[in-house]
């Protein structure tokens, strides 16, 4: 075992070299970003795990590379002859420099792909959208297509630097491309599901049905997109509960904020009221949600009266609709109903609410009051009316 490695000792230390550099540099990119998260993500699980796995790599890779040195070392003496230091300088010669220009410009090429991919798919984005949505679609979409494009971009260099590495230590690497097609076909049979998802999650994007910052609603939960990729979509919703559902299991996708959202809501009046004058009040109210400097830029039509909805048991429905910009129905929507009753009790119009009367042990029975005001019946000891308030 230890002259089947101390033969091949040089081919150990410069790949796990390569290995062990670029973990460095990725966990101590990773560490530096988990710093700038809140106190409490950084506890988060998932983040402490992977680093760990990462530190258990790099501890397997400097025993590695210790053990590839000192059998290096102890081939210099000769004690395995086939590997010297001057074989090792005519393979760096012929074969290393090679290996680390494929290795240069693969960082090359990842460093450009992490600088013109944000400006080219932003550019696409803007131009294929123009006229048709809003400023926030194009942020989120193109968030969204720049972390799909990098990631591609990066899987594929990544893999044709890998070959040819492959191909200039002198390994044949037609066996090995076979080799990855049988076993693609043996995971596509197995992982049928995965497959589903990965083409549900193309369809997603490529029609652009949401993006990373929507609220949507997708297999009955709804929520904010923390994460859209081709094999999954990561919702949280309003308890701050984060739902993970692979893209296969999406049959019908509800967006919530796609290029505007509209604020729908009904308000109950009684029966006794003068609707051309409720109509007038709540009219009056979203035009002055419009032009108030904090709701202005939120509101893209004023909220105003609709129709009459429904004759209800005890209230006549009235609907109201505006547009507004994309995920502030529910702001501007709290908003109004809090107007409509601070104005509705000035003007003097009544909303209906329910009454109830609870009688404990036997009813005794007495003699009943008419108010003068609205004919209620009203027990003789009430001092005053129990439906209008009047003095008795």
């Amino acid at each position: 075992m230890w002259d089947w490695f101390t033969i091949n000792s040089i081919w150990f230390l410069t790949g796990t070299s390569v290995l062990f550099i670029f973990v460095v540099i990725y966990r101590n990119r990773l560490r530096d970003r988990l710093l700038k998260l809140k106190s409490d993500q950084k506890e988060f699980k998932g983040n402490k795990a992977f680093l760990r796995i990462l530190l258990f790599l790099i501890y397997i890779f400097a025993a590695v590379i210790l053990l590839s040195t000192v059998a290096i070392i102890l081939s210099e003496d000769e004690i395995f002859a086939s590997v010297n230091f001057a074989s090792i300088q005519e393979w760096l010669l012929s074969h290393g420099i090679i290996i680390l220009v494929y290795i240069i410009v693969a960082y090359f090429l990842y460093r450009a792909t992490k600088a013109l991919v944000p400006k080219m798919v932003t550019g696409y984005v803007k131009n294929a959208g123009r006229g048709k949505h809003s400023k926030s679609w194009f942020e989120r979409r193109a968030k969204t297509l720049t972390v799909l494009v990098k990631w591609i971009v990066v899987i594929v260099i990544g893999t044709a630097t890998f070959f040819l590495i492959l191909e200039e230590i002198g390994m044949d690497i037609t066996p090995l491309l076979a080799s990855a097609g049988i076993v693609g076909v043996a995971l596509a049979l197995g992982a049928q599901t995965i497959i589903k998802d990965f083409l549900a999650g193309l369809f997603i994007l490529l029609e652009d049905q949401y993006n990373k910052g929507d609220v949507i609603k997708i297999a009955e939960i709804s929520g904010e997109v923390v994460e859209v990729n081709l094999r999954r979509t990561v919702l949280r919703d309003l308890d701050g509960i984060v739902h993970t559902i692979p893209n296969s299991a999406i049959t019908t996708a509800s967006n919530y904020t796609r290029d505007l959202s509209r604020v729908n809501v009904d308000i109950p009046v009684t029966y006794g009221e003068d609707l051309d004058k409720v109509f007038t009040v709540i009219n009056r109210i979203g035009k002055e949600m419009a032009v108030d400097p904090r709701l202005a830029k939120l509101i893209k039509t004023p909220p105003q009266v609709l129709r009459v909805s429904n004759f209800a048991d005890s209230a006549i429905q009235i609907r109201i609709l505006g547009d507004v910009q994309p995920g502030m129905q529910w702001e501007v929507t709290g908003e109004l109903r809090k107007r409509i009753k601070n104005a509705f009790d000035k003007e003097g119009i009544e909303m209906p609410w329910p009454h109830i009367k609870v009688f404990q042990g036997k009813e005794k029975k007495q003699n009943v009051i008419l108010c003068k005001n609205c004919s209620f019946a009203n027990l003789e000891t009430a001092k005053y009316c129990g439906e209008c308030g009047e003095n008795l």
